[in-house]
C-alpha cells in the first residue's frame, strides 16, 4: 500500500496548539509523573546508597560516596544520548498509538522490569549495569510525555501545566521514603514496590490521553548523519536555547549538589548517624510543601501575567541562598529552614523554567528531539552530581566546599537567564 499524498484538514501535530487542555488531562499527566519520579527518586535518595553501602560493608563513608557517585556518573553518560535519542525518534514515529506513547509504553515497562532486577544484584557492577539500564529507560519516558506539552499544552497554560511535571517531584520523593521507611522493606521489595507504582501510575496515561498520528507522507527522512547533526543546536543562530540549556544545567547543578549527598551530610556533617533516616524524610517532608505549593502557585502566576525570566532568576537566587544557609550554619534547624526555601525556589524554577524551554524551541518540527536536549541539563547533573560532590567533600573542604559550589552554580545559572530576549 502506497503512503497517502493528501493530508487530512484536521492534521495538526505540528501546528501550535491553542485549546487548554481539561482537568482531567492534567490529572492523568501529573499521575503519571508521580508514578515516574518515585521509581527514580527513591532509588537515588535512599535504596541505592543503601544497597551500596551493604555491598561495601564496613570500608567507610567515603568509599560509598565515591562508588556511588562513580555509578551515578556512568548512567548520567547514558543519559546524555537517551534524552535527545528518543525525542528526535519519537518525532518521527508513525505508529497508530501515536508518536510518544509508543516510547512511554516501552520506557515504563523496561524501567519496571530493569528495577525489579537491580534489587537482586550482588555486586557493584550489576547495581551499576542495571542502574544504567533504569535510566536510559527513566530518560525514554520522561523525554516522550515532556513532548506532549508541547504537542498538546497551549503557552498559556504552560507554566501550570508544568508545575504538575514538578509538583509530583516532591510528592513522589516523599511517599517512596515514608513507604519504604514506614513498612521497613527490604531493598528488593523497596524496589519491587517503586516497580509497580510506575507501572499502574503511567498506564492511564497512555490508555487515556489521545495522541495524534504522524502520516508517513510527513515524517522526516532518517539517517544516522542527520540524527548526529540533529543534536547540536548553534548558540549562534538560536541564542535564546542556548542560555536556557545553560541556565538550566547549572541551576540544576546547584539543586543536585546541594540535595544529593544530604543523607551522608546528616550523618557525618551533624554526626546524626542514628537518627539520619528520619531527619531526611523531616527535611523532605518540608521541602514537598513549598516545593509544590511555589510550582503550582507560580506556575499559574506566570501564565497569568506572561512573564517567565523574573521568575527563573528570583527561584535560581532562592537556592544559592538556601545552600550558603547550610554552609555558613551547618545545624538541623537551619537545615531545616534551608529545605523550606530551596523547595520554594527550586519549584518555581522547575515550573517555570520548563515553561520557558517549550517557547524557545527551534523547529515545531522537533519538539521531542530538542526538547530531549533540554532534559539532560535535568538529568546529568543529578547523575554527575554525587561523583562531583564526593570529590569536593574529600579533596576541597568538606561540607562547607560542597554547599558553596552549589550556591556558585545557581548563581550563575540565574545571571544566565537575562539575555534571553524571545521570551518575557
Amino acid at each position: 500500500m502506497t503512503a497517502p499524498t493528501t493530508l487530512p484538514a484536521a492534521f495538526t501535530p505540528f501546528a501550535e496548539p491553542k485549546r487548554l487542555v481539561p482537568g482531567r488531562w492534567i490529572a492523568l499527566f501529573a499521575t503519571a509523573w508521580l508514578g515516574i519520579w518515585m521509581a527514580q527518586l527513591t532509588p537515588i535518595q535512599l535504596l541505592l546508597p543503601q544497597q551500596i553501602s551493604d555491598l561495601l560493608g564496613k570500608t567507610g563513608w567515603t568509599q560509598s560516596v565515591v562508588a556511588f557517585g562513580i555509578i551515578s556518573g556512568i548512567a548520567g553518560a547514558c543519559a546524555l544520548v537517551t534524552y535527545p535519542l528518543t525525542g528526535a525518534l519519537s518525532d518521527r514515529t508513525t505508529s497508530r498509538l501515536g508518536r510518544r506513547r509508543p516510547w512511554i509504553i516501552a520506557g515504563t515497562i523496561v524501567f519496571a522490569v530493569s528495577l525489579l532486577i537491580l534489587g537482586l544484584q550482588l555486586t557493584l557492577v550489576g547495581v551499576g549495569v542495571f542502574w544504567s539500564l533504569a535510566l536510559v529507560d527513566f530518560c525514554m519516558v520522561t523525554a516522550a510525555i515532556t513532548a506532549t506539552i508541547s504537542d498538546q499544552v497551549p503557552v498559556n497554560q504552560r507554566g501550570f501545566v508544568s508545575g504538575w511535571v514538578s509538583a509530583p517531584q516532591a510528592i513522589g520523593t516523599v511517599l517512596g521514603l515514608a513507604l519504604v521507611l514506614a513498612l521497613s522493606l527490604s531493598l528488593l521489595v523497596g524496589y519491587a514496590v517503586v516497580a509497580a507504582v510506575l507501572v499502574l501510575l503511567v498506564i492511564p496515561f497512555v490508555l487515556l490521553v489521545p495522541d495524534e498520528v504522524l502520516p508517513r507522507v510527513l515524517r522526516a527522512p532518517f539517517t544516522v548523519a542527520s540524527l548526529v547533526k540533529g543534536f547540536w543546536i548553534s548558540p549562534v543562530r538560536f541564542p535564546d536555547f542556548g542560555w536556557t540549556l545553560l541556565s538550566r544545567i547549572l541551576v540544576n547543578l546547584g539543586n543536585a549538589l546541594g540535595t544529593t549527598l544530604l543523607l551522608y551530610f546528616l550523618m557525618f556533617g551533624l554526626g546524626r548517624r542514628d537518627t539520619a533516616q528520619v531527619d531526611l524524610l523531616v527535611l523532605t517532608l518540608i521541602y514537598l510543601v513549598f516545593f509544590t505549593a511555589s510550582a503550582l502557585g507560580f506556575g499559574k502566576l506566570s501564565d497569568r501575567i506572561g512573564q517567565r525570566k523574573v521568575f527563573v532568576y528570583i527561584a535560581a537566587y532562592l537556592q544559592a541562598f538556601a545552600a550558603m544557609l547550610l554552609a555558613l550554619v551547618p545545624a538541623l534547624p537551619v537545615a531545616m529552614a534551608a529545605a523550606g526555601l530551596l523547595g520554594l525556589g527550586y519549584g518555581c524554577f522547575m515550573a517555570v523554567d520548563q515553561a520557558l524551554a517549550t517557547q524557545v524551541l527551534p523547529d515545531s518540527h522537533t519538539r521531542g528531539k530538542d526538547l530531549g536536549i533540554m532534559n539532560i541539563a535535568t538529568a546529568v547533573p543529578q547523575a554527575v552530581a554525587p561523583l562531583l560532590g564526593a570529590f569536593i567533600v574529600a579533596s576541597l573542604g568538606g561540607f562547607q566546599a560542597l554547599f558553596i559550589s552549589a550556591a556558585i552554580a545557581a548563581t550563575v545559572g540565574g545571571l544566565a537567564i537575562l539575555p534571553i530576549r524571545s521570551v518575557r
